[in-house]
């Protein structure tokens, strides 16, 4: 199924060539109409053509209209403004594109998805639990490989977990020191986050605790069997701990290839940094100096051996072109890490193959709670990923107790479950990616407004017409969506219907899920008004009710495609 912008892009394409005889295909744009009065779609070539063509935009434009061939798409050109042009389509065009809703798969053709990108998110710090401050990394990055998915991308998921480091020499000191066995056998990760705060606590007290910890972390690199076991426990609870998260927000990786697993690569990444003159000695450590300092020296190697990020994050690169052949990566961390992607990036390309492949960081703000609490595992200053889905969860069961009592428990729970991890997972990707956020209750589980739980009201309120027609005995006879002289909510609803995967593309291009949740947004509140002003089931003109209920599959089906790109699942009743 042909996005409409692309049919468009041709048809006008065609007509331009013709009629201007040059090949102007480049200046032709599409876009959505900022009002119903302007039409379907308009075009602004004759503004962007002007000089190259050499005559003014109205007089462009009037000359296209005069001259644009009949066609089965449009049904009339207007001028508006300076030399807008405003696009209106044919009913029964509209009525054969919506039929092929859900029965035919878009065709995304334009786009060159032969090709494998790697989305590299979530990524948290072993032995420490999730909070807040990864709600973001982790479904975002779910997104955005979803919609990568959905436009035919091969795409490989990796959580580059946080496995290797000087944290782990403190852990295996409060370990050996303070760890009560009881608590860690009920809540290992929980006990271990616990010391891991002890630890800092008790080291401000006694600062010979941090040689300890040095000492224990070079036993750890050189092999040391006990502590080799105790580091490869701590990764098992983990992941076992942070697993459970994942499920419950459907977020699932094809890899956790944490930092630990490059670490045997990275003294050849630095051999290759060296013969090619990039890093070089100074103080004692191993450094690259950008040219014309554009970018602050990054340390590749400490003056003590030890390795750093930036050479975790090259041998990374590295491993990625060589054993996984990916044409792409795009890392999704907080904005913080912007300079240090940078950097990262420009040594790639300094190094050439195979480190210089497209790489993108995709940044986004830091996420607040209401009273604007920042999140510090050392201060034990956090609020859980689990006691946030768990308090959405009870949250909304109770709006389901007052609204839907007859519902049976076992489902209610299901319910429950899903919309609130939703209405998180909503009141985020909703957002501007790159702002700043705040969560609170109030505007995360209301069912009015650009929400999670009113999108799946919508949804839920459809599924009630599929039901009553079930119960009533009411069978679709006539299967036209648009009939010939609708012009009012019906027909605009229709026509945004057909503009999802456009939302889709300019999500993908820019990696804000946001752009796809405002379609859902604005097509919801297409539907409402539709449903609210138009009777459906009551209708006594067949063609017309069926046309209505065919209109209302249609966007059910929609809605639940979009709300799945944002990992989001419907529920069909609450």
């Amino acid at each position: 199924m042909e996005l409409l912008t692309i049919k468009l892009k041709k048809l006008f394409s065609e007509n331009i060539n013709n009629i201007f005889g040059a090949d102007y295909t480049e200046k032709v744009d599409i876009q959505n109409s900022t009002k119903r009065e302007f039409g379907d779609f308009q075009t602004n070539f004759a503004m962007v053509s002007s000089k190259l063509i050499g005559k003014n935009p109205r007089e462009i434009a009037s000359t296209l209209v005069d001259n644009f061939k009949e066609n089965d798409i449009i049904e009339k050109l207007e001028i508006a403004g300076p030399g807008f042009i405003n696009i209106y389509l044919k009913n029964n065009f509209l009525n054969e594109e919506l039929k092929k809703v859900e029965n035919e798969k878009y065709d995304f053709s334009f786009l060159n998805t032969d090709k494998t990108i790697i989305i590299d998110y979530s990524s948290p710090n072993i032995a420490k639990r999730m909070h807040i401050g990864h709600l973001r990394s982790t479904i975002i990055g779910d997104s955005i490989k979803r919609t990568l998915q959905f436009l035919g991308f091969h795409t490989l998921a990796d959580n580059h977990i946080g496995d290797w480091g000087t944290q782990f020499g403190k852990l295996i000191v409060a370990y050996k020191n303070w760890l009560n066995k009881k608590s860690y056998e009920e809540d290992p990760i929980g006990e271990l986050e616990r010391i891991y705060v002890q630890f800092s606590d008790e080291a401000k007290k006694n600062p010979a605790l941090e040689d300890e910890a040095r000492e224990e972390l070079k036993k750890l690199q050189l092999g040391d069997e006990e502590n080799q076991k105790l580091w490869k426990e701590f990764i098992d609870i983990s992941l076992k701990e942070y697993n459970k998260i994942y499920d419950r927000l459907g977020v699932n990786f094809d890899y956790y290839y944490g930092e630990s697993f490059y670490n045997g690569m990275m003294p050849a990444v630095l051999e290759e940094l060296k013969e090619k003159g990039i890093a070089r000695e100074d103080q004692g450590a191993l450094v690259v100096f950008f040219e014309n300092d554009k970018l602050p020296p990054a340390i590749v190697q400490k003056k003590d051996g030890s390795f750093l990020y930036t050479t975790s994050d090259l041998a990374t690169m590295k491993f990625r072109k060589d054993e996984l052949n990916v044409d792409e990566a795009v890392y999704l961390t907080d904005d913080r890490q912007q300079n240090h992607f940078k950097q990262v990036f420009e040594i790639g390309e300094m190094l050439g193959e195979p480190y210089n492949y497209k790489k993108t960081h995709v940044v986004f703000g830091i996420m607040r709670f209401g009273d604007g609490m920042i999140f510090s595992s050392r201060s034990g200053n956090i609020i859980r990923l689990v006691d946030l889905l768990d308090e959405a969860k009870t949250q909304v069961k109770k709006v389901i107790d007052e609204k839907n009592p007859n519902i049976p428990e076992e489902e209610k729970e299901k319910i429950a479950e899903i919309v609130g991890s939703g209405a998180i997972k909503y009141f985020d990707l909703s957002q501007n990616r790159t702002s700043d956020i705040t969560f609170t209750w109030d505007k995360v589980l209301s069912f009015e407004g650009n929400t999670g739980p009113y999108l799946q009201y919508t949804y839920v309120r459809i599924m009630s017409i599929f039901r009553k027609l079930k119960e009533e005995n009411i069978n679709v006879e006539n299967k036209d969506i648009i009939l010939d002289d609708m012009t009012g909510i019906e027909r605009e609803l229709a026509t945004e219907l057909l503009r999802f995967p456009q939302a889709v593309v300019k999500s993908y291009e820019s990696y804000r899920p946001n752009i796809i949740a405002d379609y859902l947004f604005d097509m919801a509140k297409l539907f409402n008004n539709f449903y609210n002003s138009s009777s459906i089931l009551k209708e006594e003109n067949k063609k017309i009710m069926d046309a209505r209920i065919l209109l209302s599959e249609k966007t059910a089906f929609v809605l639940k495609e979009g709300l799945s790109l944002l990992g989001i699942t419907t529920v069909d009743r609450m």
